[in-house]
């Protein structure tokens, strides 16, 4: 199915049937990667396809039944709360023994788990911002104005050198890593295209912009704790001071952020649409949903003693650059 559809964008095949998005499985690699690849068409599109099939009505159907299958499965499985201060209240406490990636890196990683968690994550920072940047002209009053503040910050407060993505560039060359967006997408599991499309599906959509928002609010409510513990893994393993400021950025950003994403964007949101609190759940249920399949996925490989990517670091190099 993701074949077909890089066809498609070559000018060289069909694209799927809706028989084959419907047999194909909704968390696995060929369903995520063909809905990536649609999805990127709304960022930077690929070297040698033509821009104009960001709009290809053909194209548009594909993706919509992908979507229809990642949604109806996101609302099946990921669907825990139906209001805001319960689906909050399960991540705004940081459990005594937490197990997951993050403590794990902190605690046993090793410099090779931090360049392969690096290289995963870079699919997600290099676009950092960027989908919840859709959200603003669907927001208004409050909300609209809070979340550009915290935007503003993302995007380096008017500075390239301090925008979020360019810090995480800097934290990939502290670890050897090849900066070039989109490089690492054929070393990258399915669960991290799961993670990377769930705010792409979120973002480029009206209707869906009270679950953008619970996403956003469960990025920054997280993000501080996290970001700590990653600090102090990259200190520990010597990863090198640009990858130590990336984390030690987010500590203190992010815990600013989520005060202002969870009293003002979500406050002055459903002051707004109040309808739209279980959108808002079902959004922070969603990212806690796909955050721990990657987060299960990476550890169980690492546990074992094996490499978390499709493709070992040593081989995606001996590879040709991905450019997008």
């Amino acid at each position: 199915m993701s074949s077909a559809v890089q066809a498609h964008l070559r000018g060289t095949g069909p694209l799927p049937s809706e028989q084959d998005v419907d047999a194909a499985p909704v968390y696995g690699d060929d369903l995520q990667l063909a809905l990536y690849l649609c999805y990127e068409l709304h960022y930077r599109g690929f070297a040698g396809v033509a821009p104009g099939l960001e709009w290809d009505p053909e194209l548009l159907r594909t993706r919509a039944a992908l979507e229809r299958r990642f949604l109806g499965a996101l609302r099946a499985d990921a669907r825990r709360h139906d209001t805001v201060d319960d689906a909050l209240a399960g991540i705004l406490v940081e459990p005594v023994d937490g197990t997951g990636v993050s403590h794990f890196l902190r605690d046993k990683g090793e410099l090779w788990h931090l360049r392969e968690y690096a290289a995963l994550r870079s699919l997600y920072h290099l676009k950092e911002a960027d989908p919840h940047a859709w959200v603003l002209p669907r927001l208004r009053g409050r909300a609209k104005a809070a979340m550009a503040a915290v935007e503003f910050d993302e995007y380096g407060g008017g500075r390239a050198d301090r925008v979020h993505a360019r810090l995480f560039a800097d934290l990939m060359t502290d670890l050897g890593l090849d900066t070039t967006y989109g490089r690492y997408l054929d070393a990258a599991r399915a669960e991290l295209l799961v993670v990377v499309n769930l705010m792409s599906l979120f973002g480029l959509h009206r209707s869906l912009r009270g679950a953008l928002v619970g996403h956003f609010a469960t990025v920054e409510i997280t993000s501080s704790p996290g970001s700590r513990r990653l600090a102090e893994a990259m200190r520990r393993t010597g990863a090198g001071p640009a990858a130590e400021h990336f984390y030690d950025e987010h500590v203190e950003a992010d815990a600013v952020h989520e005060q202002v994403v969870r009293h003002e964007v979500i406050g002055g949101l459903l002051e707004d649409e109040p309808y739209l609190a279980q959108d808002i759940a079902f959004g922070v249920d969603a990212t806690v949903f796909t955050e721990d399949l990657l987060g299960d996925a990476l550890l169980a490989d690492w546990r074992a003693g094996r490499s978390g990517l499709r493709e070992p670091l040593d081989q995606v190099a001996q590879d040709s650059t991905h450019t997008s």
